[in-house]
C-alpha cells in the first residue's frame, strides 16, 4: 500500500493543476475512480464526488485539487521516503489517499474540489454546498496536519491600508507630507502589538496581524503623497468576522483600511463523536488549526469538519516540496481503522 499510495501522489503530482486550471486534473481523477468501480458524480465547476458503490456515507473526506503556481518543482520525483514535487503535501498526497480508500471500498464520500489556495471569493465549495450537492454527518478535510488532528481554523481578513500625504520637491521635503513615513510609522505600530493567544474550548489559537506587501513613490526626487499596505488578520474563533473586522481597525489607526476579504473563523468541532472516534482510531495528537481551511465553509453550512492529513504544513508551497511515504501510509490505515 505504501507503493500505491506514493505513485498514486506522483501521479496526481504529475498532472498540473494550479488554482483555475483543475479541470484536467478533475477529469483523470474521475476517470480513475470510475475505472475502478467507484460510484463517480461531476458536479461542475472541476468539482468531484465519489463512494463506493451502492452506499450512503456518513463521512466525507474532502480535499482541493489546485496548487500555487509552480516553482521549477514539476515533474515530481519519488525516492525511498518521499514523493517530490509540486503540490505533494498540499494536497496531492492526500488526494492519493482518498482515492485508494474509495477504490479500496472503505465506506467514505471522497470530494474533490478546485480552487482553495484563491482568496474565499472564488471558492467553489460555497456555491456547491448552496445548491446542497453534497451531504454528511462529519467532514474530514484532509489539509496538511503532519498526522495530527487539527480543529477548528482562524478567520482570515486581508485588508488595504492607504496613508496619503502630499506630494513635493524632494530637495524642499518640509514643503510636502510624506505619506511613505506615515506609513513607515503606521507599519512600525503595527508589528510592535503583541501575538495575542486566544483560548477556545481548550485549544490556544493565535491572532496576529502583518503587512505583507507595501508600495509607494513614482521617483527618486519627489516626495510621494500616496503609499499603500497590504495587511493580513487571523483572528481566532469565537469572534464574527464584522468583530474581527472592528478589532484591525483598531489596530490600524490613521490612514484608510479597506477590508478586501474576510474569511470567518471555523469552531472546534471536538465534541463531535465522530471527531472522537477519529482520534481514537489513529491516537491523534489533537491541536488547533493556525491557519484557514475550508473547514469553515463547511461549517457555515451546518457540517462539522475537522483537519487530518498526511502532509506537513512547513513543507506547503515551498519549491522542494515534497511529503513523506510513511505519512501518507498512515493517513491511509487511520482512515481505514475509523472506518472500521
Amino acid at each position: 500500500m505504501a507503493a500505491r499510495l506514493a505513485e498514486r501522489t506522483l501521479e496526481l503530482v504529475n498532472v498540473p493543476s494550479g488554482s483555475r486550471e483543475e479541470a484536467t486534473l478533475a477529469a483523470h481523477v474521475a476517470h480513475v475512480l470510475r475505472s475502478g468501480g467507484a460510484e463517480v458524480e461531476e458536479l461542475g465547476d472541476s468539482c468531484v464526488l465519489a463512494r463506493p458503490p451502492g452506499t450512503t456515507p456518513a463521512v466525507l473526506l474532502a480535499g482541493h485539487l489546485d496548487t500555487v503556481p509552480a516553482q521549477d518543482n514539476i515533474p515530481g520525483s519519488l525516492d525511498g521516503e518521499r514523493v517530490h514535487g509540486l503540490g505533494a503535501s498540499d494536497m496531492k498526497g492526500a488526494l492519493a489517499v482518498m482515492i485508494e480508500l474509495v477504490l479500496g471500498g472503505a465506506p467514505y464520500g471522497a470530494l474533490f474540489f478546485p480552487r482553495e489556495e484563491l482568496p474565499s471569493t472564488e471558492s467553489a465549495l460555497v456555491p456547491l454546498l448552496e445548491r446542497s450537492a453534497v451531504d454528511a454527518e462529519f467532514v474530514v478535510m484532509m489539509e496538511p496536519t503532519d498526522g495530527e488532528l487539527h480543529a477548528g481554523c482562524v478567520g482570515n481578513i486581508n485588508a488595504v491600508w492607504t496613508f496619503r500625504g502630499r506630494s513635493g520637491h524632494s530637495a524642499r521635503p518640509w514643503a510636502a507630507e510624506n505619506a511613505i513615513t506615515r506609513a513607515a510609522l503606521g507599519v512600525a505600530a503595527l508589528a510592535a502589538v503583541p501575538v495575542l493567544p486566544v483560548e477556545f474550548h481548550g485549544l490556544t489559537f493565535h491572532e496576529v496581524a502583518s503587512v505583507t506587501q507595501i508600495s509607494g513613490g513614482i521617483a527618486n526626487n519627489v516626495i510621494p503623497d500616496v503609499c499603500v499596505a497590504s495587511v493580513n488578520f487571523r483572528y481566532a474563533p469565537g469572534r464574527t468576522p464584522d468583530e474581527a473586522a472592528a478589532r484591525l481597525r483598531s489596530l490600524c489607526p490613521g490612514g484608510e483600511l479597506e477590508i478586501t476579504g474576510n474569511a470567518g473563523s471555523a469552531p472546534v468541532a471536538l465534541d463531535h463523536p465522530l471527531a472522537q472516534r477519529l482520534i481514537a482510531a489513529g491516537e491523534l495528537a489533537v491541536a488547533p488549526k493556525q491557519a484557514w481551511t475550508p473547514v469553515a465553509e463547511f461549517a457555515e453550512f451546518g457540517f462539522p469538519a475537522v483537519n487530518f492529513g498526511p502532509g506537513s504544513p512547513a513543507q506547503a508551497h515551498r519549491r522542494d516540496e515534497s511529503v513523506e511515504i510513511a505519512r501518507l501510509l498512515h493517513a491511509h490505515r487511520v482512515l481505514e481503522a475509523f472506518a472500521t
